[in-house]
């Protein structure tokens, strides 16, 4: 069955599904457009209800054109759209539309600028770098993940207040309930394995290589856009490093020894993006610096092109020193003359 022939009646046998129950739903195909990833859902709502789910229908499609059975996968999505929206998150709605009481639930993302272009014109971010912060009112934290509600141009219309209040309110409560998690490598695989695991991993006496996330490790990297960050990682580095965007849940800090070459860096950022990590994960294939001394963050190229710059001046600055001296020198060893003649 071809894809649009397979959606509309796959549409149509879901709500009867469904409605074998004797509750009644509303199922209908929408596009649906989130950080990192588009794709066209089959969105499920009890009828009159105002939240529903969404479901890939790409997804969907691609498990039975792999072969599985169409009334089990019928099956399947209504029992994983009735669980979805039992399990879903109980907020009120009118306490969404209080500025005041929501904005205590404000958390960060960070995000790749160029991957989310077209989303970013409909929601209030602050750029940096190549990167963009886009803000989320958390609705529920549990074992189970994370419910939020990302934050639009027109929310912010309707609350009547501006981008800029709304970044300083996050930086304001976003530390506070998701504060930054910086642990060694090490750690945080002993975090991962166990403590059974402490005798198979070595513990490095000084550890190069640390994990930037927050406590739920759910979208972490916004750790980066959080005030005092950088200097918070730089005292627990110990001084400049270089970071590393694992994904949009966790950023690598490697400290600056002053022995990594940043293409290096850079092509293995690529290539674990292009093996390890889901394209709705992905964050970015830069590298970035941080220098502890001037408290610059920047992308890597950058700094490289900072340092360069300035060893050309100091290079160029003790010539000019040196021509002066040269000048003033030879200037001092030769006669007065007046009039033609020697004094």
């Amino acid at each position: 069955m071809e894809y649009e022939k397979f959606k509309e009646q796959f549409v149509e046998d879901l709500k009867e599904r469904l409605e074998a129950g004797g509750e009644k739903f509303s199922v209908d195909l929408n596009a649906v457009q989130k950080m990192n990833q588009n794709y066209e859902a089959v969105t499920v709502k009890p009828e009159d209800a105002i939240i529903g789910v969404n479901l890939n229908m790409n997804e969907i499609y691609e498990r039975y054109d792999r072969g599985m059975s169409y009334d089990t996968l019928v099956s399947e999505v209504a029992e994983k759209a009735d669980r979805a929206l039992h399990d879903r998150p109980d907020f009120n709605l009118e306490a969404l539309q209080d500025y005041d009481h929501m904005k205590e639930t404000l958390s960060m993302e960070v995000v790749s600028a160029a991957r989310n272009a077209e989303l970013l014109e409909k929601v209030p971010h602050k750029e940096i770098e190549d990167m963009a912060v886009v803000y989320r009112f958390v609705v529920d934290s549990g074992d189970d993940g994370r419910g939020s509600i990302l934050i639009t141009n027109q929310m912010l219309d309707n609350y009547g207040i501006t981008a800029e209040q709304l970044h300083a309110d996050a930086l304001q409560y976003a530390p506070v309930m998701r504060p930054a998690v910086i642990q060694t490598m090490a750690e945080t695989l002993l975090e991962m394995m166990g403590s059974e695991a402490k005798d198979m991993i070595p513990v490095l006496p000084d550890d190069p290589l640390f994990v930037a996330t927050v406590p739920d490790k759910i979208q972490g990297a916004s750790v980066l856009a959080y005030e005092n960050f950088m200097e918070q990682a730089a005292e627990r580095v110990g001084g400049d490093f270089y970071i590393l965007p694992s994904s949009i849940h966790e950023i690598l800090l490697v400290r600056d020894d002053g022995t990594f070459d940043i293409n290096r860096l850079e092509d293995m950022v690529k290539e674990v993006n292009e093996t390890q990590v889901a394209p709705e994960d992905l964050l970015t294939d830069s590298v970035y610096h941080y220098d502890s001394k001037e408290k610059v963050f920047e992308l890597a190229e950058k700094y490289e092109e900072r340092m360069s710059t300035r060893k050309r001046e100091s290079t160029l600055d003790k010539l000019q020193e040196k021509s002066h001296e040269h000048i003033a020198k030879d200037i001092g060893s030769r006669p007065i003359a007046r009039g033609g003649e020697a004094l």
